[in-house]
């Protein structure tokens, strides 16, 4: 029979807090919508709620027990500080555990790599592989996904962003990994840092809290490897450089596109070569497949099961996710890249969107946000890569993206629009049989909201 998740002596002796009531949990929230029976409900207090005040709606939707500052009715433990609490509670969980833990970071490609880390793993280890869900890698994310972490996991793997210096270094130290990878640096965030190698500072602070022995992976081809480097040495017990340079300890060797948008890839590790399909397009993805590779080695996992993981594992929704879409006289691909988007990752998107073959190429590209007093010329910059990528139609979306559109005046069609229904509206009638239309944009922007649209057909 499998143990519960948190019983409440378990809860109340990581916390420090008092419990009432005799109960078990085995799921961990702190959204009451995503509250389900036996689950534990942490109330914490944000900037514009108060989780108290759902405290009963999470017990209607089954909830186990709540964690709270104040005596309610029902199951609860009674703590000072509930976001303290469940840090503590994330803390717990990862102190109890054997599991081999993989922390990921990076500028971009930490949800692709981290899902694709899990998959891989999962097919070694059927059911005690554990991952942190959707994009919780912030203060309160990482935590609750350590929270939720059972005792008899094998491998867990746990994605850590920040957007200032500091940030990682706390999390880190919280997730205490024993390999800890940096995907890429790129200009994310850069209104907050000023330059990227400030970025790589930051990013480079997760291989502070590596445990004893563990394993630095970091990319050989970005420019701010030998910062990376300099960093990793003083933490890491082994450093694993990966990538397309020839001095890179897990590199390409070859690598040939595949007729459905996807690569074949044979790689050198230290102790291996192996070929292995990437279905997601692009050599981004080439990039995120060898840091999967030399952390799958790193944590004794198996690559030839990584390799059938990456050559199954689907786009996911707002990260690359293809779908094909109804029109009149047949389909045309969608490709939605809606979650995030930065400067470095527009490019690798774009690009790969030259590849496709299509009867027109059309792009709805949101603006990118936190690029600070470069955001202007960022921006334009787009124009280089959207002319090499023989685009024939470009919705620009919101203010930020006025540069980009001057840049492109008369070289395509193009419009500016200032919103999301307004890209809608523009892009609706363009839509036909065989075009490829690519939707990015930071996620503020809301461009989900067109994908969904224009996946359902809507009119």
């Amino acid at each position: 029979m499998t143990p519960p998740l948190w019983t409440a002596e378990g809860i109340a002796a990581a916390t420090g807090g008092t419990a009432r009531g005799a109960f078990a949990a085995n799921g961990v929230a702190f959204d009451s919508r995503e509250v389900g029976p036996g689950d534990l409900f942490i109330a914490l207090k944000g900037a514009e709620a108060d989780g108290h005040s759902f405290v009963q709606k999470a017990f209607e939707a089954g909830a186990a027990a709540v964690v709270v500052d104040r005596p309610v009715r029902g199951n609860h433990v009674l703590v000072p500080d509930t976001t303290d609490a469940l840090v503590a509670l994330g803390k717990a969980a990862r102190g109890r555990t054997n599991a081999k833990i993989i922390g990921v970071t990076g500028s971009v490609g930490k949800t692709g790599t981290k899902e694709a880390l899990w998959q891989a793993l999962d097919r070694k280890a059927p059911g005690f592989a554990h991952r942190s869900v959707k994009s919780y890698n912030n203060h309160v994310g990482v935590p609750l996904s350590l929270a939720r972490m059972p005792i008899a996991t094998r491998f867990g793997i746990f994605e850590m962003g920040m957007n200032h210096a500091g940030e990682l270094a706390e999390l880190t130290r919280i997730v205490r990994p024993h390999v800890a990878i940096v995907t890429a640096i790129a200009p994310a965030h850069i209104g907050h840092f000023g330059s990227t190698a400030a970025i790589a500072d930051a990013k480079a602070e997760i291989f502070e809290g590596l445990e004893p022995g563990g394993v630095a992976i970091i990319p050989a081809d970005s420019e701010h490897a030998a910062r990376l480097y300099n960093k990793a040495v003083r933490h890491a017990g082994k450093i694993v450089t990966f990538g397309f340079h020839s001095d890179a300890d897990v590199r390409v060797i070859d690598e040939v596109p595949a007729k459905r948008g996807g690569t074949l890839v044979t790689a050198r590790l230290p102790g291996a070569t192996i070929s292995f399909n990437i279905a997601a397009p692009g050599r981004h993805w080439v990039s995120n497949a060898l840091a999967i590779m030399a952390a799958v080695d790193a944590v004794g996992g198996d690559l030839g099961l990584a390799g059938l993981a990456l050559a199954e594992m689907p786009g996911l929704p707002g990260r690359g996710e293809r779908r094909m879409v109804d029109v009149e006289g047949g389909q045309f691909l969608l490709i939605d890249e809606s979650y995030n988007a930065n400067p470095t990752s527009m490019e690798a998107t774009i690009a790969q969107l030259a590849s496709e073959e299509a009867g027109r190429r059309i792009v709805v590209l949101g603006a990118m946000k936190e690029l600070g007093d470069q955001s202007d010329a960022l921006h334009a910059a787009l124009a280089g890569p959207i002319g090499e990528a023989g685009i024939s139609d470009a919705i620009l979306v919101g203010e930020e993206m006025e540069p980009l559109a001057h840049a492109l005046e008369g070289t395509l069609a193009l419009r500016h629009v200032p919103d999301t229904q307004a890209a809608i509206d523009a892009l609706r009638p363009l839509l036909r049989a065989e075009d490829v239309v690519l939707v990015k944009g930071s996620n503020s922007i809301g461009l989900s909201r067109l994908v969904a649209a224009i996946a359902r057909g809507d009119r």
